[in-house]
């Protein structure tokens, strides 16, 4: 790529920054006297010097003298303030030659926060959980985004050199390590990328290149990413390069673009649609996996070809079915979740075709939202029941486990693990955990504060939260004890109670494994079928290839009648049924009627 310091043939290095708004740069490498960069017609400043290698560290330098990052640094070893590294990409010896990814309908995925995964917090200490993963019967780990933040701790969404792993976490070559550990055990390897937005503190790229942003747009964190106005060419080349990057220097099996809704681009080529191309082109000998977070539900990014094939885009995060489970498990109906009550309206479609809202108005929201989904492949659905998002932007960061109780827990979480969506765990999930996993970061003192009353702000639209005492009692996202908190305790394994829930989770996964995954390709939302029989109760059918799919689920605290009487051969039971089609309070059940051998 034609950003950052690249490694020649001959081992001397070229640098390469591009700075439209500068006349004149120069590159300190390793502490020395700056060398002056070649100034190009269209704003790329360049230098090629045997004064620098693998290992060495610089900086580039304005004309006022100022120092900064490489944008496209591959390693920051003294955080996003601190020099770059240079890093050679083939220097590793990788030994994962055999590996060939994993169809996505094998995708059991297992989202996980580098920092908090384990006591150390690093890439090299998550190598030792990847067995208890496989184990578990996970098939794909997710990382939550790891590109270089500013500070100590980090969700990682306020990154602002997206090249370069975060140090805290380890170097580039211990990424790799765990990507190359993780396939040995048969584990595909995803990362989230945040391609909407850079992080507050670090980001110094509207000194050089105020090309990179644009106020025709707007999004939550300001002026938008310059994807579509003059000058946007390097920009979009410049996240392209990114996702390629990822994928090919670290052997990744896919990405996860975060809220891309917040991408605007009014050009003739979408930017998500041009980078998915670019992705599927340039790697088309390998399988690779590019999922969304879309809050907008739409449903055109997610289409297939003839060959079932994903067009542009594997997946989609399915918060829709998110809601309607919590809502369900807890009654909550404070802010978004008011949308989905009653809960009659939206259970069924949410399981049957994916998306809730398929184009309708949504009062809390204020606008209609999403597109027709039923024509997709259930398996362009990502379901879950916790992410860092639904735990970490809750006011104390609660888990399932403490909102509600094991029966409740085990019927929510058996409808979406057998689903014939993609089901994603959260870390910790598997044993019932109970460790809060709140919003964290590490700013300075002026930006922390910030940071502070915009949690409190967002939390006034919930009820438990608008009085003014209780602002008080939600966790400072600066204290290194909200990030201490948020670690998972390994120890709980050795708990009984904990124990039976992840023997709980094993058993699940492995009838997933032998009933639901063979029926997962060519099944769309178009071969099922529901039926509200009362708030929460629901029964769904799908005609699948070896016959019909059969769910019976009362999320609901009472008894409730009219389902179908069980039949074909039995998947899954949770909680008590009647021989006259009534299930018991929170009573889910799987079952697999088989065509006729002709």
């Amino acid at each position: 790529m034609r950003f950052g310091a690249e490694v020649q043939a001959d081992h001397s290095v070229r640098f390469s920054i591009w700075a439209p708004a500068q006349l004149s740069l120069s590159v300190a490498i390793d502490g020395a006297a700056p060398l002056p960069l070649r100034a190009g017609a269209d704003g790329w400043h360049e230098l090629t010097s045997a004064a620098a290698h693998p290992g060495t560290r610089y900086r580039f330098l304005l004309a006022d003298g100022s120092e900064l990052p490489d944008p496209a640094s591959r390693f920051q070893p003294e955080d996003v303030h601190g020099p770059s590294e240079v890093i050679d990409p083939i220097a590793y010896r990788w030994s994962d030659g055999r590996w060939a990814g994993r169809p996505w309908t094998d995708a059991v995925v297992y989202e996980l926060h580098v920092g908090t995964f384990t006591p150390e917090g690093t890439f090299r200490a998550a190598i030792d959980r990847l067995e208890h993963l496989a184990t578990l019967g996970i098939t794909a780990i997710e990382l939550m985004p790891v590109a270089d933040f500013a500070g100590r701790r980090s969700w990682g969404y306020d990154g602002v050199l997206p090249f370069a792993p975060d140090a805290t976490y380890g170097r580039p070559e211990d990424l790799k390590a765990l990507v190359e550990a993780a396939h040995a055990r048969d584990l595909m390897v995803l990362l989230d990328v945040v391609y909407n937005h850079f992080g507050p503190d670090g980001n110094c790229l509207s000194r050089y290149a105020p090309q990179f942003f644009t106020d025709r747009h707007r999004t939550p964190w300001g002026n938008a990413i310059n994807y579509d106005g003059e000058g946007s060419g390097p920009v979009r080349k410049f996240f392209i390069d990114n996702a390629l990057y990822w994928l090919e220097e670290f052997h990744l099996d896919g990405l996860r673009l975060d809220a891309v809704h917040s991408i605007a681009d009014d050009g003739p080529l979408h930017i998500l649609e041009d980078l998915a191309q670019h992705v599927r082109e340039h790697l088309s000998g390998r399988t690779i996996h590019l999922l969304l977070e879309n809050d907008d539900n739409q449903a055109h990014w997610l289409t297939r070809t003839e060959s079932d094939a994903p067009r542009l885009y594997t997946a989609q995060w399915n918060d829709d079915l998110h809601h309607v489970l919590h809502v369900a498990a807890t009654g909550e109906n404070g802010g978004y979740y008011a949308d989905y009550l009653p809960l009659a309206n939206c259970l069924g479609r949410a399981l049957a075709e994916g998306f809730a809202f398929q184009g309708e108005m949504m009062k809390y929201r204020g606008s209609a939202r999403g597109e027709p989904s039923a024509e997709l492949p259930a398996a362009a659905f990502v379901a879950f029941i916790q992410n860092h998002d639904q735990i970490g932007n809750r006011a104390l960061g609660e888990r399932i486990a403490v909102l509600t109780t094991t029966p409740v827990a085990r019927a929510i979480a058996a409808v979406y693990l057998f689903l014939p969506q993609i089901p994603m765990l959260f870390m910790g999930e598997e044993w019932g955990c109970v460790e809060p996993f709140a919003f964290f970061c590490d700013f300075s003192a002026e930006l922390a504060q910030a940071v502070r009353e915009g949690r409190r702000k967002e939390f006034a639209k919930f009820a438990g939260f608008r009085s003014e005492a209780e602002p008080e009692h939600i966790p400072d996202p600066q204290a290194e004890a909200t990030f201490a908190a948020a670690k998972l305790d390994w120890s709980k394994l050795d708990d009984p109670a904990h124990s039976a829930v992840l023997q709980w989770y094993r058993a699940a996964l492995a009838a997933r494994r032998t009933h639901i995954q063979p029926l997962l390709r060519g099944l769309t939302g178009e071969h099922a079928r529901y039926t509200t029989l009362g708030e929460g109760a629901v029964a769904v059918t799908w005609d699948t290839s070896a016959g019909t799919l059969m769910l019976a689920a009362n999320l609901a605290a009472i008894a409730t009648g009219g389902f179908p009487l069980e039949a074909g051969e039995p998947i899954w039971h949770e909680g008590d049924f009647g021989d006259d089609g009534r299930l018991g309070p929170w009573a889910v059940r799987w079952s697999l009627q088989r065509s006729p051998v002709p």
